[in-house]
């Protein structure tokens, strides 16, 4: 791989390739095979952001070789995303890393500074959504964004979300996560001038279904501007909000 690399970089600079068909050539390499995992040790060239271990269903050894086979390719820091605690236990006999247990993230590095274009606001209905609030926040200032947390806010209170108006007006992104029936999503939706993304939880009583009751009063928002990830899905929403924050004009 390197010997490849290395003659595409000469090919540049001999001028027999141009600078936007090696960068393409780059983002068409390959995988790097562990037997049980597949490392795309590229994909930060071809997407922006380094590939992200998912921790559930993963044995902590098999954490640990893709951790340590990402850090032999260059990659200081890794996020790893639903690590459960006894198995942050047992890695960390293995490997360094910092774990935030409410959110299940570890985390192999530091934190990168801020280099968003903006704050990216995560606003929860109720202290039972932190959790997933927390993985949406962690995730987005892993890939370097500036996040502002407005926790418990839920419409039935609705003044404890009005009590933040200068924080959801100056927001480029707001990550709504909210379970029961999910209105938070729309109500942010109607306040905000950037993108609201809506997270709906498993949090509620019995006909909120773990979560499908609020994830379908999100889909059926009538607010403009928002859009809805999975069930949970606080990681997912905290990558889609950073690559929203980040975008640059494109000629």
């Amino acid at each position: 791989m390197n010997t490849d690399i290395r003659q595409l970089l000469e090919n540049v600079r001999s001028g027999v390739i141009s600078i936007d068909d090696a960068v393409l050539e780059l983002k068409k390499a390959p995988f790097e095979e562990l037997g049980y995992a597949k490392v795309d040790s590229h994909r930060k060239i071809r997407q922006g952001a380094a590939e992200v271990i998912y921790g559930a269903g993963k044995t902590p050894e098999q954490i640990a070789g893709i951790c340590t086979r990402m850090q032999l390719s260059g990659q200081k820091n890794i996020l790893i995303t639903r690590l459960g605690n006894d198995s942050a236990r047992v890695l960390s006999e293995q490997i360094e890393f910092n774990y935030y247990e409410q959110a299940k993230i570890g985390i192999v590095g530091n934190m990168p500074s801020p280099d968003g274009i903006g704050k990216i606001v995560v606003a929860t209905g109720g202290t039972s959504d932190i959790p997933v609030a927390e993985e949406a926040a962690l995730t987005a200032e892993f890939l370097g964004n500036e996040v502002v947390r407005l926790y418990d806010v839920g419409v039935s209170g609705i003044h404890r979300l009005l009590s933040h108006m200068d924080e959801i007006m100056s927001a480029s992104v707001i990550i709504a996560i909210a379970g029961m029936e999910g209105a938070l999503a729309s109500v942010i939706g109607g306040l905000a001038d950037c993108p609201v993304i809506a997270v709906p939880t498993s949090v509620g009583y019995g006909a909120s279904y773990e979560g499908i009751s609020a994830l379908l009063s999100m889909l059926n928002s009538c607010a403009s501007g928002v859009t809805v990830v999975n069930i949970d899905n606080g990681f997912g929403a905290g990558y889609s909000a950073s690559m929203i924050n980040h975008m640059e004009a494109r000629s």
